[in-house]
């Protein structure tokens, strides 16, 4: 019987490895926001059949009609791979037992108390387990704390009575997508794979090497896990730190901007990093924290990352601060008696994404003072439905005209987007807050713009 099962399992492994050399096995991606739509085109476009799974079905309706919602994949992209059957989109969770490859990419927020919520990876696995069959390859990508995949999505597929390395094969790959960098392609950006075994391990190597220009395997799912944590802590903390120092200098007069720019002359030992209004997006402002929620169960401090946490948070009352602080001493006008223009909603620079974006803080902060706010967002028409902000929902960005600029008593700059024409809000606007320093990098000046 022993002999019987090893053979089985060989025979499992074998046959899903020749799929994938052949281009045979299809994938599912779970999950078609920021990470899952550029990873199914980067699967699809290397030969591989791909179906994407989402519950939102006005993507599923986008998707069919070749339109990209996601900036990083183009419509032509899209279209090509839709029309030549590489990829289609379903709300149907039934057709995973279609697929010999299936790719989690789900949301892993945090709760209110900054303790990880894996409801949707739990739900998801839920979803699989409905359909699992022997033979296939489940991965998760979504960000998480050390020892999820082996912990928690193994327990619920295990529950089938299909055994992980027996039946199936488990990986995990972190996702390293940066929305807006143009620099890389989902593809060509190095590709982290680890396996429960070392016949997952193999299928997840051939399977991302089929995909990525550079795959590079570690030792367990758990490693591989803390990689993703530790990219993103490491700036986490490094923002923290330029965030503080932004604080000190600006009492003393120093220009951190310019100290920075003069730091990062030299070519060894300093990497630079810059100041902001606070921290946004999908990673770095909830990654770190799914590692001191961890550690607690080693009762082991983690006080760097705590600290980054606490200084970063603190950044957008730090920045309303400067604002009431500028409109006070330049034009004698209380915050609560002032019209401010936040320009920039999205988290950063030339993307739509407002995912755990500062300014709505800002606006939020500026408001419970008294001040009254409109924003600018050449990427974010409107504000959407999220969970912390539901006040702001609707809201409609304004267009940047002279009259409209000059009704305001303070321009607040929270993301330096490109296509603003930072030369005539320099000349229409009274005072210009800039947490960006985007009117230092265009040597843009005068005695209304304020750095902050």
């Amino acid at each position: 019987m022993r002999v019987k099962s090893l053979v089985a399992i060989a025979s499992l492994h074998e046959t899903l490895l020749e799929k994938i050399r052949m281009r045979t096995a299809r994938a599912g991606v779970i999950g078609l926001g920021y990470v899952g739509l550029p990873l199914a085109m980067a699967i699809a476009q290397s030969g591989f059949a791909v179906t994407g799974f989402d519950i939102d079905p006005g993507k599923i309706v986008m998707i069919e009609d070749g339109r990209s919602y996601i900036e990083a994949v183009p419509d032509a992209v899209l279209s090509h791979c839709v029309r030549e059957d590489r990829f289609q989109a379903t709300v149907d969770f039934a057709r995973l037992s279609e697929c010999d490859v299936i790719i989690i990419c789900v949301p892993t927020p945090l709760t209110r108390h900054r303790d990880p919520d894996l409801s949707f990876i739990v739900r998801t696995c839920g979803s699989i387990a409905e359909t699992l069959r022997s033979g296939q390859l489940i991965v998760l990508e979504s960000t998480t704390y050390p020892g999820t995949t082996n912990d928690v999505v193994r327990p619920i597929l295990e529950k089938t009575g299909l055994k992980s390395g027996q039946d199936f094969f488990l990986g995990f790959s972190p996702e390293r997508e940066d929305p807006g960098n143009r620099d890389f392609k989902t593809s060509s950006i190095p590709k982290i794979v680890a396996g429960d075994g070392a016949d997952a391990s193999e299928v997840m190597a051939a399977f991302y090497g089929a995909s990525f220009k550079t795959v590079v395997p570690v030792s367990s799912n758990a490693t591989a896990e803390a990689v993703k944590l530790t990219e993103n802590i490491f700036r986490a903390v490094n923002i923290a730190l330029v965030n503080e120092l932004k604080v000190v200098y600006e009492a003393m007069g120093i220009d951190i901007w310019e100290v920075i720019d003069a730091a990062k002359t030299k070519p060894f030992g300093y990497m630079p990093f810059y100041p902001g209004p606070g921290l946004g997006g999908h990673c770095i402002p909830i990654d770190p924290f799914y590692l001191t929620w961890k550690s607690r169960e080693y009762e082991l401090p983690t006080r760097f990352i705590e600290l980054a946490g606490e200084i970063n948070s603190a950044m957008p009352g730090h920045i309303v601060d400067r604002l009431a602080e500028a409109l006070d001493t330049r034009q004698g006008k209380a915050l609560s008696r002032s019209r401010v223009l936040v320009v920039g909603l999205a988290y950063k620079k030339n993307v739509p994404d407002i995912r755990e974006s500062p300014s709505l803080k800002l606006i939020e902060l500026i408001e419970a003072r008294g001040g009254t706010t409109s924003y600018h967002d050449p990427y974010v028409e409107s504000i959407p439905s999220t969970r912390r902000y539901k006040s702001l929902e609707g809201r409609l960005s304004l267009p940047l005209t002279e009259e409209a600029i000059t009704g305001f008593d303070a321009v607040l700059i929270a993301t330096d987007h490109d296509s603003i024409d930072y030369a005539a809000l320099a000349r229409w606007s009274p005072l210009i807050i800039d947490t960006r320093n985007a009117f230092g990098n265009r040597q843009l000046g005068g005695a209304n713009i304020v750095k902050a």
